[in-house]
């Protein structure tokens, strides 16, 4: 267990502060870091940019920060686990090719800080393009029987051998039921606890706790602890909270009587909607129904409600739900990881859609494919301007903010 260093401790005054250094600070490791963290660069360059050869595919939900590391294992209430998109905030009814292009962005920024020739890019792109083409030619092929890159198959089998215990160790003061505070936990007002609780009495957050492994409906829930989550760099800002919970009196067991819930602001979606569709006004109900589309796993472990006048979706947190990380991968593997990362998302989108929608979609992109390259050339040019638009950012933010903070050090 490490060590607490009582500086990692911030007290929620002085959160705005340090939240906005720490989101600065962890954008500025790599142009991959950067592009992750930064949906709104993504959205203000496909404003900017002259998007008419960009196809307009069938309305359905979309990812919105399609990025990697939105990517991952993630466990169902039976514990099952697959391989799906884990992070919906920006979920939203419009263009499916806005989550292939961002995915495109995000794995072309990882080659770059994997030190991968420029050719290697196109090569991700092709492998884009056919593992989304394939996702809509072969509709609901499971993912099991799609090659799994080394990076995905490392994860899943880390995934499975995940159990209560994995996570206590992460989360906890060893097993004991209490929350570690530190440099990812901190303190919470007193309005924030006595909302938290009351929230967790509200009969659909309270059935949500009861959903999940081997809970009696006899057994009474009880908040044990909770604290201010600092995760994520777009998530930076926003109010999140992890909760502590009990439903044994406090009997710690193999993950069938506490349980740790993940309680998240639902902000407003940058993505571009399709202005004919018709979604739920309130974000977290917004988020809650994007994730039912997209990611059915996850989706059937969420629930919206209002915390404190805002808006707020929960769910437990999974020992098996793991982020996918790719840096590092050589040029075969990035082949494959395009391929079936794209796949994935072709999955996700291919649900939705009815026969005619498909086969229509998949007619357009075929369309547009180019002589030079095996894959559109709107999906070639949009990605290869966002690189360019990244890498000015990247340096811009490195100068600003890490510059910055280096001379902070030596002074």
């Amino acid at each position: 267990m490490p060590k607490i260093i009582k500086s990692d401790i911030c007290q929620p005054r002085q959160r705005s502060d340090a939240l906005t250094e720490k989101r600065n600070l962890k954008m500025a490791r790599s142009i991959h870091a950067y592009v992750r963290g930064n949906t709104a660069k993504y959205y203000d360059w496909l404003k900017a940019a002259e998007i008419s050869s960009i196809p307009q595919g069938p309305a359905v939900w979309i990812c919105g920060d399609c990025h990697t590391g939105n990517l991952g294992p993630v466990a169902n209430v039976e514990g099952q686990i697959e391989i799906e998109i884990r992070d919906l905030d920006q979920t939203v009814i419009g263009n499916p090719v806005n989550d292939l292009i961002r995915l495109g962005l995000s794995l072309a920024t990882a080659l770059r800080s994997s030190d991968l020739p420029g050719v290697v890019t196109a090569q991700m792109v092709e492998a884009l393009y056919a593992g989304y083409v394939h996702a809509l030619e072969n509709e609901g092929q499971p993912t099991d029987l799609v090659n799994r890159p080394r990076a995905v198959h490392g994860v899943m089998q880390q995934a499975y051998k995940r159990t209560w215990k994995s996570l206590a160790k992460e989360r906890l003061q060893g097993l004991e039921p209490k929350i570690e505070l530190g440099r990812k936990f901190w303190p919470l007002l007193k309005k924030e606890h006595k909302a938290i609780e009351q929230l967790f009495r509200q009969e659909h957050v309270s059935d949500l706790v009861m959903m999940i492994g081997q809970r009696s409906e006899a057994d009474r829930i009880h908040m044990l602890d909770a604290a201010y989550w600092v995760k994520g760099c777009s998530s930076l800002g926003l109010l999140r909270y992890i909760v502590l919970m009990d439903t044994n009196h406090h009997h710690i067991s193999e993950g069938s009587d506490l349980c740790l819930m993940d309680l998240k602001e639902a902000a407003r979606a940058l993505a571009p909607r399709y202005t004919e569709a018709s979604m739920p006004r309130d974000n977290a109900e917004r988020i809650v129904e994007g994730a039912r589309h997209l990611s059915p796993y996850l989706g059937s472990r969420m629930r919206a409600s209002k915390f404190l006048d805002t808006s707020v979706f929960i769910r437990e947190l999974m020992p098996q739900d793991l982020k996918l990380e790719i840096e590092g991968t050589n040029e075969f593997e990035a082949r494959n990881l395009a391929f079936y990362l794209a796949f994935v998302v072709g999955r996700a989108h291919v649900r939705q859609m009815t026969q005619v929608e498909r086969k229509s979609w998949i007619k357009e992109l075929k369309r547009a494919q180019s002589k030079t390259i095996d894959a559109p050339f709107w999906l070639w040019r949009s990605i290869v301007e966002l690189i360019s638009e990244h890498e000015a950012g990247y340096l811009e933010h490195c100068r600003r903010y890490a510059l910055r903070n280096q001379s902070k050090s030596r002074g």
